[in-house]
């Protein structure tokens, strides 16, 4: 890959984010207002595919305690976290503890069109080759 400065790429995915990206379980509360919403496994595994690093997962909870699903994130070595998605959550929606999540081979069915159409559009916008690793 060109060397591209983080800012660029941060730049390049928020533009690229949509509705197609998005994670099916959100897609109800995404929004061009709230644009980061169920962007955040496609995000953190474009990012990854683009720079390596660790993926990161931790449950989100509603104040009552139950799970209102997951958030993904990634950290590039010691003390580099990138998290292009936090701002999706409503205040009522608190990101707990994360843990280093292994990179699955296969992005699961749930989510893989949503992740290869961010991965299409970050590409492009980049100028990259799509079938590149």
């Amino acid at each position: 890959m060109p060397a591209r400065t983080l800012e660029e790429i941060e730049r390049v995915v928020r533009a690229s984010w949509s509705v197609e990206s998005c994670d099916p379980a959100d897609a109800a509360n995404w929004s061009p207002e709230n644009p980061a919403r169920g962007q955040c496994g496609s995000t953190a595994l474009v990012l990854n595919d683009l720079l390596g690093g660790d993926l990161l997962t931790a449950e989100v909870h509603y104040p009552d305690g139950s799970r209102q699903g997951y958030h993904h994130w990634n950290r590039f070595g010691p003390g580099l976290e990138v998290d292009l998605t936090l701002e999706q959550f409503f205040a009522t929606e608190t990101v707990q503890e994360p843990r280093v999540m292994a990179r699955p081979p296969q992005v699961g069915e749930r989510v893989r069109e949503q992740y290869l159409a961010l991965r299409k559009a970050v590409y492009a916008a980049l100028e990259l080759d799509p079938n590149s690793p």
